[in-house]
């Protein structure tokens, strides 16, 4: 292990339509989402659900009444391969990792995490990584860093609704590959349980939550 430490954030559900994937996304689920939020910077917009007292789910599409913005949107949304997937159902499309020193973890890393971005909406204001290209790295089986600033969590605000995060797994064909790099981020053992897969298969990942209307699998 590298020293590091860092824990899940946040999983994250792309969609083509917001309002249509949340309705979709809230049958599912058997919840209620939050109401619609912005991120004028990377022009997206989202919702979210409680998975847990520190974990959230986030439900993003590209927002088409927002500016195209100058730099490759997160979770690989601006992508033919994930604007492909989304179109036919809200897929999980990546995740997001907590850190305390995103900066430290990104230099340990040699920076194959892309460029550290600062954000804020309201009073949430928190940094985090982004591939230079917006592909997601390893399709998506790595992480994107967070580090929230101050002591505020998007969670602090989220009602509890018997939704809880259990366990996530992913195909690799060289799953070796992707663990060397989720343990030099500094994430405990079997955060993310990596399988192989055939050569030139490519990779798949789905994560499990225990809901109102039983265990419910997202998948990439």
């Amino acid at each position: 292990m590298s020293g590091l430490a860092a824990t899940l954030d946040h999983l994250v559900v792309g969609c083509a339509d917001l309002a249509r994937g949340a309705a979709w996304l809230e049958r599912f689920l058997g919840v209620t989402l939050s109401p619609v939020g912005q991120h004028a910077a990377m022009g997206t917009h989202n919702r979210l659900v409680a998975i847990g007292e520190q974990a959230y789910l986030e439900l993003i599409a590209i927002d088409p009444s927002a500016a195209k913005p100058s730099h490759p949107r997160w979770f690989g949304l601006d992508t033919t391969d994930v604007q492909e997937r989304i179109a036919q159902r809200p897929r999980l499309i990546g995740w997001v990792a907590r850190v305390d020193n995103i900066e430290a973890t990104m230099t340990h890393t040699g920076d194959v995490l892309g460029r550290v971005h600062n954000m804020q909406r309201g009073d949430f204001s928190w940094r985090v990584s982004v591939p230079e290209d917006g592909h997601p790295i390893e399709g998506g089986l790595i992480p994107h860093l967070i580090e929230w600033q101050g002591t505020l969590h998007p969670c602090d605000r989220l009602p509890q609704q018997s939704c809880k995060f259990t366990w996530m797994e992913a195909a690799h064909p060289n799953p070796a590959k992707v663990q060397y790099l989720l343990d030099e981020i500094g994430l405990p053992p079997k955060t993310l349980v990596m399988t192989p897969s055939p050569p030139y298969s490519g990779m798949t990942m789905c994560a499990y939550i225990d809901t109102p209307l039983g265990t419910r699998t997202l998948m990439s």
